[in-house]
């Protein structure tokens, strides 16, 4: 599968929260202003792009030589914890403000089972490194698209009439599951 096709279909048609359902607490936790989804996407964006390339080493170095595949799991939830902080203490230097905007989902980055599974997915799928990294990157970015979409739309939501039994959660999963219908004409791009 070239590249490109591997871009267009994690972004669009595989989308990871959309069309795999990875990821759903800090697509609906962290989608309720533009600027935190976009600083969340791109902190996942980081870590999921540097955990495939450091769990996929791992994995061909130390995992599958030693026989110890029975591992990956506990293996690549440590890679990614320790991932987690490192881009946690960026942040918190960098943008204090992103930092407070993010508060518990940054360290929640860590039990994101879109990073985890994006890492596992990889050795699955039998990708070399570059596929690999391309995989995750564009994962990334359909993991970004997907929340900054839905932060704008729940943004506009904010703002309009709506009966009190809808307001919060079930507005947020019924936009969310629509959301996810439209991506799903996307569909036809890959054949």
């Amino acid at each position: 599968m070239s590249y490109l096709m591997i871009f267009i279909t994690a972004v669009f048609v595989n989308n990871i929260v959309l069309s795999q359902f990875l990821g759903i607490c800090p697509f609906l936790g962290v989608s309720k202003k533009i600027s935190t989804a976009a600083g969340m996407g791109f902190a996942v964006m980081f870590v999921m792009t540097i955990s495939t390339i450091a769990t996929y080493l791992i994995y061909y170095t130390f995992l599958q030589p030693y026989d110890l595949t029975f591992m990956i799991t506990v293996t690549f939830i440590l890679v990614i914890a320790a991932l987690v902080q490192m881009v946690e203490i960026i942040v918190k230097k960098v943008s204090p403000t992103l930092y407070q905007a993010l508060g518990i989902f940054l360290p929640l980055i860590t039990t994101n089972c879109a990073v985890l599974g994006i890492a596992i997915l990889t050795i699955q799928k039998n990708y070399t490194l570059t596929a690999g990294v391309c995989y995750a990157l564009a994962n990334a970015m359909g993991f970004t698209l997907a929340i900054v979409i839905f932060a704008g739309i729940r943004e506009r939501l904010a703002d309009t009439k709506v009966p009190a039994s809808m307001k919060g959660t079930p507005l947020a999963l019924i936009t969310a599951g629509l959301l996810s219908m439209a991506f799903m004409g996307f569909a036809g791009i890959s054949q």
